[in-house]
């Protein structure tokens, strides 16, 4: 599998320059030549598979003969030592809950896939690799777990100044090691536009950078296991599937549809957004404008112009009408958010996160026009404990802490506050 640049002014290259560039010298996205198709005998006995024979059926294709069975199958299975229940929360809506894994976000998954892929291609190396990701919330802390300690990579972390959560800031500013944490004087955009600037710098050309953004395709492509995980628990139901997805920088349901267009049987998804809406306006007028950030409850939405949507436009090669035949986006306030929090714990007592309620409700919006029998799984991307202020005085209540996080909630700080790219170009030469 080769990749080429969504700029269209780089050569194509491998998985393994992919991973380490993260982003093209062109400054474009990578994005597979081709999209390979899995056989219907795949779905027929998908429940007969582990998930991980599963999972690495499904990337497989992507990496090539880059990581040889034996090693892909390994960390595979590692990257998915976790569960995925699906909670029923009416007779047709579920929500899937992807915060099991060590840091409580669904990030884990492609955090853990990427970092033990480099690991391995870097092996044996005499350069250092220098990760470069920017966070709204919760990629920061799933990279820094994934990375931990792995020989011959830094990680270098760049989020906004007082708009994450208390104990996402923790995880990601707490570990020390290979770990170092930047406090911009911004918002996600800005931490982003930075990541991207720096990896154009010819001036830090003697720093070997990569992202671990899901600009990256180990980090993106990953994502597609948790929807084969949902369709092979939820098959039984002979019932269409609708995912409604709680979408910031639209890595997420971006996997999703790249695990339709291979043959998963998803017939629709939803982008479900706050008030970051550029996507679903653009659905609307088919006009793409990106508006500044703006910040909400749900901080890990809050980007106004999100990376992976370019890959999306390929994937339906720029035409909108056939777009919205398999996306469609919904936009909510913090105050519909809040009521949806209260709404899923009247029904079943169920405790969603702010992102979840949104995804809930695009779920619940979109299945409100249709008249067919479909499923509807919303995601459920970050432990509600990461949001204590916000779902406490909504619901209430005190979530509980969970054993893992207060061992992280105890230890100090350690972060560098920055306040434009130079300020981060001299730390990085430094």
């Amino acid at each position: 599998m080769k990749y080429f640049s969504l700029n269209h002014n780089s050569k194509s290259t491998l998985f393994h320059d992919a991973v380490k560039r993260g982003l093209a010298p062109d400054r474009g996205l990578y994005f597979p030549e081709t999209i390979p198709q899995l056989p219907q005998s795949f779905f027929d006995n998908i429940e007969k598979m582990s998930i991980p024979e599963m999972a690495y059926r499904v990337i497989k294709p992507y990496v090539g003969n880059q990581i040889l069975k034996e090693k892909l199958m390994e960390i595979v299975s590692e990257t998915l030592d976790f569960d995925f229940p699906i909670i029923e929360i009416t007779d047709n809506i579920a929500a899937l809950e992807l915060f099991q894994g060590p840091t409580l976000a669904f990030k884990d998954v492609g955090a853990r896939f990427m970092a033990r892929s480099l690991g391995h291609l870097n092996q044996g190396s005499k350069d250092k690799i220098t990760v470069l990701v920017a966070t709204s919330g919760d990629t920061g802390g799933a990279v820094a777990n994934g990375f931990l300690g792995v020989e011959g990579v830094n990680v270098v972390i760049l989020y906004p100044k007082g708009k994450v959560s208390e104990i996402q800031e923790k995880q990601l500013t707490t570990l020390g090691q290979n770990i170092t944490a930047l406090e911009v004087d911004g918002v996600f955009d800005d931490c982003q536009e930075m990541v991207k600037t720096a990896f154009l710098d010819t001036g830090l050309s003697s720093i070997n950078l990569t992202s671990a953004n899901s600009i990256n395709v180990a980090r993106w492509l990953p994502q597609m296991f948790y929807y084969f995980i949902a369709y092979r628990a939820l098959k039984s139901k002979n019932k269409k599937l609708v995912f409604s997805v709680p979408s910031g920088n639209f890595g997420n349901i971006c996997a999703g549809i790249i695990g339709q267009q291979m043959g998963l049987p998803i017939d629709h998804f939803i982008a479900s957004t706050n008030v970051n809406d550029a996507v679903p306006r653009f659905l609307e007028t088919g006009t793409y404008d990106p508006i500044p950030t703006i910040q909400t409850i749900s901080n890990a939405m809050d980007v106004g112009n999100p990376s992976n949507f370019v890959r999306i436009q390929k994937i339906f090669n720029n035409d909108v009408v056939k777009m919205k035949k398999i996306l469609s986006g919904f936009r909510y306030t913090d105050q519909q958010t809040k009521k949806a929090l209260k709404e899923i714990y009247d029904l079943k007592s169920y405790i969603a996160d702010p992102h979840g309620a949104v995804g809930y409700l695009g779920l619940k919006e979109y299945l409100e026009q249709q008249n067919e029998d479909f499923y509807g799984v919303f995601l459920e991307t970050a432990h509600p404990v990461k949001f204590l202020d916000s779902v406490n005085k909504t619901l209430k209540l005190e979530v509980e802490i969970p054993e893992r996080l207060k061992d992280t909630l105890s230890k100090e700080k350690t972060s560098i506050p920055i306040k434009d790219y130079s300020e981060l170009k001299s730390y990085l030469l430094n």
